[in-house]
């Protein structure tokens, strides 16, 4: 009976590894949802500060990490009035230890035309170590976060 119960582990320890999930031999820096989405929407009569994270894939880096960004607002969305970039500056760095760095906006409650561009973009533009921007490969997934403003 111990032997059957032994071989029944094994066997479900081992399907369940094959599910983990993708693995990457290079390191990469890429920017999401607290749920790991590339794109989302923010309602125009909400009004709170949302976070979104950029996330380091690596090894343990022994210094620091410098990554660089860039926030692009399309032709409907205005700062100050639409959304605030609470994070200052256009870098964000990673101490050794440390995978995710968050990036908050405010978003103010602001109607917005529907004929306009109302996406504000959140592209990842370099880093200190030379790391892929997005997930490996020629898509670069996640490299940048793209969040739409819409009317209720």
């Amino acid at each position: 009976m111990k032997k059957i119960l032994y071989l029944l582990m094994m066997v479900a320890i081992c399907s369940c590894a094959d599910q983990e999930g993708e693995w990457f031999d290079t390191p990469f820096v890429r920017i999401s949802t607290e749920t790991g989405q590339a794109s989302t929407v923010v309602l125009s009569d909400v009004r709170n500060v949302n976070t979104y994270y950029v996330y380091l894939s690596s090894p343990p880096l022994s210094e620091e990490l410098t990554v660089s960004y860039e926030v692009i607002a399309g032709n409907g969305l205005q700062s100050g009035v639409d959304y605030e970039i609470v994070t200052g500056g256009e870098t964000l760095s990673f101490l050794p230890g440390f995978y995710d760095a968050p990036i908050r906006v405010r978003w103010i409650p602001h109607r917005v035309d529907p004929a306009k561009d109302n996406t504000l973009t959140i592209r990842l533009t370099g880093n200190s170590r030379g790391f892929n921007l997005g997930y490996p490969g020629p898509d670069h997934l996640q490299r940048q976060l793209i969040i739409e403003k819409k009317n209720n």
